[in-house]
């Protein structure tokens, strides 16, 4: 669990850091977040399944690795 909270700090920390280097350049809050997800709406069907496919993969074996511990210390 540790790897999810750490891996989404990072990103919104990083989001964080984008959007607000894009408000100091004069842009408005719905732009800076349109700048912030416009590369995700260039990708094509076949790496937006790779991007899920390894989402869910990450996800996947947190939540197994949790179970997993959980199950131990019982």
């Amino acid at each position: 669990m540790k790897i999810i909270g750490i891996s989404l700090l990072m990103m919104g920390c990083l989001m964080g850091f984008s959007l607000g280097i894009d408000i100091v350049q004069g842009f408005d809050i719905s732009q800076a977040l349109y700048n912030a997800v416009s590369p995700f709406r260039v990708m094509e069907v076949a790496e937006l399944f790779v991007l899920f496919f390894l989402l869910f993969l990450f996800l996947a074996e947190s939540v197994y690795l949790f179970i997993k511990k959980r199950n131990q210390s019982k």
